[in-house]
């Protein structure tokens, strides 16, 4: 029994030691994932062992001790935490233990996401609003009124001629993550922290003492519960009571839903983590209600959280281990970059090993040395990146480091240009790691899109002496892997039929993929509309080049100087004998101007066209396609599969979405066909 006694003290220190760092300091060390492991450690073996519980154990409260930095503040209704799910069965287990106790299942839910920011109370008298608070410990939180004054989406007065006299509602601050890269980007500038995440950002910038401050960081607000209203109407669900918070003012989640079944309920989970990238603000999950009051009354509370709501928890995308080496990795323009080696960890749903530490000063200003613990985060399918150190954690046995000298890979030297934020090799393709990166680039879908050609084969191909260079890739006897591992007579032959579509790619995606500095997608489509093809491009001086709109005088010299070089010259014209196309077939019978001053955002797949293809089309009317939907699109034009995100943006815009029939129908008629 002793040696149960004090696993549970320390359990309880290390949880109160995590609480108070989140709560109070905005500074957590571990993961979600991991505090809720500890939690879950601890519940159990006080579930076990009963006569153990005392009243001041983390399990029996409901969030941190409140801080010094500013006056307490009482709540008017307690705010409780939530149980936890993280599998279906557990969803469907919480509904049965309802049953139970209902006699029936409950008259249907409210699902919504699951905010990861600060959560808030907000009290109003009279319709106008009084005091804002922390949650604190749940009954008790931090009197920040004065700074979330400041945030544009929290109603300073009610809609509506007839206010309650109190009304208190919950709701979470959070920071877009446009706001938050901008913020790190001002950080960085500025030589000060930057934040590890949007969360960490938010609770920070709430909690200054200069409410100035708080109103630079671009904060937003949810509102998600009704805590009480005296002296105003009453509702008999959860999404009557939204309702009418939205038409009091409040910003409300449009992703939120009313469901009749628990069946419903899941398939709104898979789409919410589906999704949970095209949002804008980040999410850690789904929260679930019961949505008709009575049933919540009838259902009522545990000691700590509510029986008839639960918070379904994504799987974590951040994790804390050990920085074991920094090394780096030359790309295809020679850029030096640094990578972290990693005590493989479980995030995102994958192992991860290795990740991105962008450039030297990144890792300056993260401040990460070899032997740190270090908090990294693989959102969705991102490459893994590591965030920051966990600086509470160093033992002084933690290096520093600084870029090499030389490459690893060619001994050549590794300069740093004044007024470039990156290093690089100056071995140029005598350095073989830049070779490698150069043709990966080259077959990947963004470059040719050559199927099957990936880094396994690849470095094959290069370990063989089978090709040197892009041009290699379509002349290469591909017969001569037969046999080898993992390539019989199907993978032979699909890599054959992938190089032979590849020699037909439009002209722009050729120049793409060649790798000529600050030319991309847009900046090809654009050159190759104007020249035709590589071989009147490569003749153009840089003032004929510079001449084109929306070509700048950087981009002109650089496709200039790379046309200039002989051996672009001779590669040029060996990707020309291998058959691969280098003058654009331009449509007969366009109009050039039938979609002037248009601009057009291209989301999902247009049946009948790739998406270079359609902006090509576009392009070719006069149009502009950009990547993005803002004010000024035109139109947003949808296929199979398209963002939510940018469906979304246009939506709030006002701006016309149209599907691949009308688009053809904009190809052909210009602008008259798009919609009143």
């Amino acid at each position: 029994m002793a040696d149960i006694t004090t696993e549970i003290e320390e359990l309880r220190s290390q949880v109160n030691e995590h609480l108070y760092r989140y709560h109070v300091l905005d500074d957590p060390i571990i993961s979600d994932a991991q505090f809720d492991a500890l939690i879950a450690d601890l519940r159990r073996l006080e579930e076990e062992n009963p006569e153990l519980i005392t009243p001041d154990s983390p399990t029996q409260r409901v969030g941190a001790p409140v801080g010094a930095l500013f006056a307490p503040i009482r709540h008017l209704r307690p705010m409780f935490s939530l149980d936890n799910a993280d599998s279906a069965e557990m969803l469907v287990a919480w509904e049965q233990r309802m049953e139970r106790q209902l006699g029936r299942a409950p008259v249907g839910y409210a699902a919504e996401l699951k905010i990861d920011g600060l959560a808030v109370v907000l009290t109003y008298r009279n319709g106008v609003l009084d005091t804002g608070a922390t949650r604190g410990d749940g009954v008790t939180g931090e009197d920040i009124t004065a700074n979330l004054r400041t945030i544009k989406s929290v109603p300073l007065r009610l809609l509506g001629a007839s206010p309650p006299e109190i009304l208190e509602v919950r709701g979470e601050v959070y920071m877009p993550e446009s706001a938050f890269e901008d913020l790190n980007k001002r950080q960085a500038e500025a030589g000060e922290r930057i934040f590890a995440n949007p969360r960490n950002a938010a609770a920070g910038s709430v909690r200054q003492k200069d409410p100035t401050v708080t109103a630079t960081r671009n904060l937003a607000i949810w509102v998600y519960q009704l805590g009480l209203v005296e002296g105003g109407p009453s509702f008999a669900s959860h999404t009557e009571t939204m309702q009418y918070l939205r038409d009091s003012g409040f910003r409300t989640n449009p992703a939120s839903e009313q469901l009749d079944t628990i069946d419903e309920v899941l398939d709104y989970v898979a789409r919410a983590e589906k999704g949970r990238h095209e949002t804008g603000y980040q999410t850690d999950g789904v929260v679930i209600k019961v949505d008709t009051l009575t049933d919540q009354v009838a259902l009522g509370f545990t000691a700590k959280a509510p029986r008839w709501a639960i918070a379904y928890k994504f799987p974590p995308e951040e994790q804390v281990t050990m920085l074991k080496d920094i090394q780096i990795n030359i790309g295809r323009t020679g850029a030096a970059t640094p990578f972290a080696v990693l005590e493989p960890v479980f995030v995102g749903g994958a192992t991860v090993g290795l990740a991105t530490l962008h450039n030297a000063d990144q890792v300056a200003l993260k401040d990460v040395r070899v032997g740190d613990q270090v908090i990294v985060r693989r959102a969705g399918d991102v490459i893994p990146e590591v965030v920051g150190p966990v600086a509470s954690a160093r033992t002084g046995r933690e290096k520093k480091w600084s870029m090499p000298k030389t490459c690893p890979f060619c001994g050549n030297k590794i300069v740093r240009i004044e007024g470039e934020a990156v290093s690089r090799c100056t071995g140029g393709f005598e350095c073989p790691s830049r070779v490698r990166e150069w043709l990966f680039h080259f077959a990947s879908r963004g470059g040719m899109d050559i199927e099957h050609m990936g880094y396994k084969t690849i470095d094959l191909l290069l370990k063989e002496g089978l090709i040197t260079d892009p041009a290699d890739i379509f002349t290469f006897d591909v017969g001569a892997l037969r046999g080898r591992e993992g390539w019989g007579e199907i993978s032979v032959s699909n890599l054959e039929h992938a190089i032979t579509a590849a020699k037909d790619r439009p002209v722009a995606r050729l120049l793409t993929a060649l790798g000529i500095r600050h030319v991309g997608g847009t900046i090809a489509r654009t050159l190759v509309r104007h020249f035709g093809g590589l071989p009147a491009l490569m003749t153009a001086s840089e003032e004929e080049i510079a001449q084109v709109d929306g070509i700048g005088p950087t981009i002109a010299r650089g496709v200039a100087e790379w046309s200039a070089d002989p051996v672009n010259r001779d590669l040029v014209a060996k990707l020309g004998k291998a058959g691969v196309r280098l003058v654009e077939e331009i449509e007969l019978g366009v109009a050039g101007d039938l979609l002037a001053g248009a601009t057009f955002v291209v989301s999902g797949t247009v049946e009948g066209f790739t998406r270079e293809e359609a902006q090509a089309a576009i392009e070719q009317r006069g149009g502009k396609a950009t990547g993005s939907v803002s004010s000024k699109t035109t139109a947003l034009i949808v296929g199979d599969s398209p963002g939510a995100s940018k469906t979304r943006r246009a939506e709030e815009l006002g701006i016309p979405i149209v599907d691949g029939e009308t688009f053809k129908r904009l190809l052909e008629k210009g602008l008259s066909a798009l919609p009143a």
